[in-house]
């Protein structure tokens, strides 16, 4: 779909514009409070019709978490890993060994996100956001507790123990997701768990002042988990509200990693899917 074609979508879905305000009161209303330190996955589209766009979402967010809260969101960068593995699109064999010869280095300055949308693309630049260097799945974050998030985001086991999920888990972080399933937090549940296989995985990095194809082990994280997604919802986890006309969920991040991670421990066939 075009961008006039989507956001003309947009504007017969919705009966006003959504607005910097509008969302605010939205958010407030689902119980993002002040103080929050908030890891957010958002659809623009979804939303409806956004006076300002992206720019009025991440205003929005930053005017609920206040001046003591922190807001985050997923700046990954799917197309530096390993080409032989992918499938959004795939590269023809014989271009794999050149994709891992020529792609530039990961820099968290100016490696734009893949496929993570306006809005997180629109947080990535904006002033005073700090990224996490990874170069496959690094998190901005800006507010009081945007250092300590994306610190330390060690190249193996790149969503564990020492990575920016676990220091989100650490600061009673909540999750927001939305108009979008997405939830980039339960992988640190299925490193938990010890349910999942490895990988060897490669990424173009600078390494003592040099551009390198870096291998490295890493959990083989699986994209998407509908039955602990729903689980968890069933159990009174999550918070479900309209933010615009996005359907939005909003539930705490120890919460969803601790029930995530016993229930990939009880269902191990599907957590090996």
């Amino acid at each position: 779909m075009s961008e006039v074609a989507g956001e003309s979508a947009s504007i017969a879905a919705a009966d006003a514009p959504r607005t910097r305000s509008s969302l605010l009161t939205d958010l407030q209303q689902l119980g993002v409070r002040p103080g929050t330190t908030l890891m957010v996955h958002a659809s623009l589209s979804k939303l409806g019709w956004v006076a300002g766009g992206p720019v009025a979402v991440v205003l929005a967010l930053l005017d609920a978490v206040g001046e003591t809260g922190t807001l985050a969101m997923p700046s990954f960068s799917g197309d530096l890993t390993e080409p032989s593995y992918w499938q959004h699109p795939p590269v023809p064999e014989h271009w794999q060994q050149i994709v891992r010869d020529e792609t530039p280095a990961f820099d968290p300055a100016i490696t734009p996100t893949r496929m993570m949308g306006r809005v997180a693309e629109t947080f990535r630049i904006w002033p005073g956001t700090l990224r996490s260097n990874h170069p496959h799945v690094s998190v901005c974050a800006r507010g009081p507790l945007a250092r300590q998030i994306t610190d330390d985001h060690q190249l193996e086991d790149s969503m564990g123990e020492h990575s920016p999920f676990a220091r989100l888990y650490d600061a009673g972080a909540y999750v927001l997701q939305l108009g979008t399933d997405r939830n980039s937090c339960l992988h640190l549940a299925e490193h938990r768990s010890g349910m999942r296989g490895r990988v060897t995985q490669g990424a173009p990095i600078v390494e003592d002042g040099e551009r390198v194809w870096k291998v490295f082990d890493d959990l083989d994280y699986d994209d998407s988990f509908p039955p602990v997604k729903a689980a968890f919802e069933a159990s009174g986890g999550v918070k479900v509200g309209q933010v615009g006309s996005a359907t939005s969920r909003l539930m705490p991040v120890r919460g969803l990693v601790d029930f995530a991670t016993a229930w990939f421990r009880a269902h191990p066939a599907a957590a090996e899917v």
